[in-house]
């Protein structure tokens, strides 16, 4: 099992920033690659970014790109998300969820181990 707790959501102006951390343990060395997810209210939960642990490679939902940023430092096995420039549409709970699969992309189903979340609010 690889448990997963995210960290630093909160409270931020429109135009301001946050970094989320999520941070692993376990059997860690399961994991190939993450992913960041939210879930505005009333709405499905949808991808945010991913990353590949083994390849380095990173994408992005096109409402994000440009203005969020995933990354990771294997030494503490946490993974970062970088928010900047945000808007009261990215008011959401935002998830860390890690995969087996070193390809994993944009689906919940690709994603086997999940955090507890945590809250983002924007204020405009």
């Amino acid at each position: 099992q690889v448990q997963l707790v995210e960290s630093g959501g909160g409270l931020v102006q429109a135009g301001g920033s946050l970094r989320l951390s999520c941070a692993a343990s376990g059997r860690t060395f399961s994991t190939n690659a993450m992913g960041w997810f939210r879930q505005a209210p009333g709405k499905e939960t949808e991808f945010v970014a991913r990353i590949s642990l083994l390849y380095g490679k990173t994408n992005y939902a096109d409402s994000v790109k440009g203005r969020f940023t995933i990354s990771r430092d294997d030494a503490k096995n946490t993974v970062y998300l970088q928010m900047n420039s945000l808007n009261p549409e990215d008011t959401a709970v935002y998830y860390c969820a890690a995969s087996r699969q070193p390809l994993a992309g944009f689906g919940r189903h690709e994603y086997d181990f999940w955090g507890q979340g945590t809250q983002v609010t924007v204020s405009s």
